[in-house]
């Protein structure tokens, strides 16, 4: 649980990967990065120690740049609806 040379390793290894998923990608493909939950390696005890996640979208109509912090999960699936030209929901708001 607390490895924390084991987790970098993880994240380098998931990193080199995200090219290859880039390049295969078609025009309307859009991939979104983020996790349930967030813990700090480093801290004492094996309860979540983080509430924020980060959140990252690519593909080729994603324009890059930063959104700040969402406000809700439900903001994740309003991106994917509005991505999918789906109407909007009652909750969330979509970072596109």
């Amino acid at each position: 649980r607390r490895d924390v040379p084991g987790y970098a390793a993880a994240l380098e290894d998931f990193d080199l990967r995200l090219p290859d998923i880039a390049r295969k990608m078609k025009a309307d493909d859009m991939v979104i990065l983020t996790a349930d939950h967030g813990c700090d390696p480093t801290w004492r005890g094996t309860d979540h120690t983080r509430e924020r996640v980060p959140v990252l979208a690519f593909g080729p109509k994603i324009v890059p740049g930063g959104h700040g912090v969402l406000k809700s999960f439900a903001d994740i699936g309003e991106t994917v609806a509005r991505h999918l030209r789906l109407p909007p929901g009652p909750h969330g708001r979509s970072f596109l």
